[in-house]
C-alpha cells in the first residue's frame, strides 16, 4: 500500500523531473484512490507539456511511472493532470457522448467518432453504458481506433 513516505517520494521525483527539464511547476499529490495516485500539476506553460491531444502529457506520465517503479515497489497507477486538462477533456467527452447518443437514438443512424486513445474511449463507453436505446463499440486498429454509436435494434 502507498504510504506517506511514498507520496513524498512521488512529489519529490516529479518536482525534480520537471526542474531538470527546465519547467517550473507546482505539483500536488492528491490522496491515493483505488490503486491510483492522482497528481495535479500547475504551470505557466501547459501547452508545451500537454502537447497535441494530450500526447506529450501521456508520454511524461509514462516516463515518470517508469522512474517511480524503480523507487517504489508497490503497484500503483499514476494519473497526472496538467492545469486540469484531463478533467476538462473528460467533461467534454462525456457531454459529446451524451449529445451524439441522443442524436443516434432520435435519428436511428449510427455515428462514428474521431479516433481516440484507449483512455478516452473508456470514458465514452462508461458514460453511455447504462443507456438502453444505443450500443457503443470500438472498431479499427490503434492509433485510428474509434467508437461507433449505434441505435439499439
Amino acid at each position: 500500500m502507498i504510504d506517506q513516505n511514498n507520496i513524498n517520494e512521488i512529489r519529490k521525483t516529479i518536482e525534480e523531473f520537471f526542474k531538470k527539464a527546465t519547467f517550473e511547476v507546482e505539483a500536488e499529490v492528491l490522496p491515493f484512490e483505488e490503486k491510483t495516485v492522482p497528481v495535479k500539476i500547475k504551470t505557466e506553460e501547459p501547452r508545451i507539456l500537454i502537447g497535441q491531444n494530450g500526447q506529450t502529457l501521456a508520454e511524461i506520465q509514462h516516463v515518470l511511472k517508469a522512474i517511480l517503479r524503480r523507487k517504489i515497489p508497490e503497484q500503483f497507477y499514476l494519473n497526472i493532470d496538467i492545469n486540469d486538462y484531463k478533467k476538462k477533456k473528460t467533461e467534454y467527452l462525456k457531454e459529446t457522448a451524451i449529445s451524439l447518443a441522443d442524436e443516434v437514438a432520435l435519428t436511428k443512424k449510427e455515428k462514428i467518432l474521431t479516433a481516440m486513445s484507449a483512455y478516452e474511449r473508456r470514458i465514452v463507453h462508461l458514460e453511455l453504458a447504462e443507456r438502453k436505446d444505443i450500443i457503443t463499440e470500438s472498431m479499427g486498429e490503434e492509433p485510428e481506433r474509434r467508437i461507433v454509436i449505434r441505435p439499439y435494434a
